[in-house]
């Protein structure tokens, strides 16, 4: 069903009038049907860009700000979020007491790629050709990670000696949106939950 802009809006802006934050617990008891925001699933007018090298978010067109970051990322609010990818091995658990936003899930995924660094035992899964791919992937994600504005032109002689999740990656950097899909997350992980959701990436 299609949702008009200001209804959209009005459910979602922050504000008093929320019904509680479901914890787990509450989650495992009600097993309540989590709807996921509207701009997480690709169904709103502000389509996000969010690069999972930088952590930049943004809208798709120049200079237009992402300013309802905000917002809860799920209606009924909860305190813990799982999301995983068919793209990589790894669960992101994003939290807060107060109900998980839009801001939250983009930090703690940026930050759950960008700052962890892939194990040699998961690297020893990876087939020859796209533990190159990877490496190829980290000479190109550090130079482009790096704060400074000239480092663009910089690209190291050698690749890095350890690779981050998101170099695992390789081009499929973006956010491309939230999804429910049971069957998929009961495959990977023996179970479902409300609160588990599959990332989708896109280069």
């Amino acid at each position: 069903m299609a949702h008009h802009e200001s209804l959209v809006g009005n459910k979602w802006t922050p504000g008093s009038s929320y019904g509680p934050v479901l914890s787990q617990t509450d989650l495992y008891l009600l097993k309540p049907d989590l709807e996921i925001h509207p701009i997480l699933t690709n169904q709103h007018s502000f389509h996000l860009s969010f690069n999972l090298v930088t952590g930049q978010t943004s809208g798709d067109q120049p200079n237009m700000p992402f300013d309802k970051k905000d917002e809860p990322a799920t209606m009924p609010r909860v305190t813990q979020l799982y999301i995983i990818t068919k793209l990589s091995p790894w669960c992101t658990v994003v939290t807060n007491e107060r109900g998980v936003t839009m801001a939250d899930v983009c930090t703690t995924i940026w930050k759950d790629y960008a700052e962890n660094f892939i194990t040699e035992t998961e690297l020893g899964i990876l087939p020859l050709r796209v533990k190159d791919q990877v490496k190829r992937a980290a000479m190109h994600n550090t130079s482009n990670a790096a704060p400074n504005s000239s480092s663009q032109w910089y690209y190291p002689s050698a690749p890095p000696s350890r690779f981050k999740r998101v170099d695992w990656l390789r081009e499929r950097i973006y956010f491309d949106g939230l999804q429910k899909n049971d069957g998929y997350v009961e495959s990977r992980l023996g179970f479902k939950a409300p609160n588990i959701f599959v990332m989708d990436l896109v280069a």
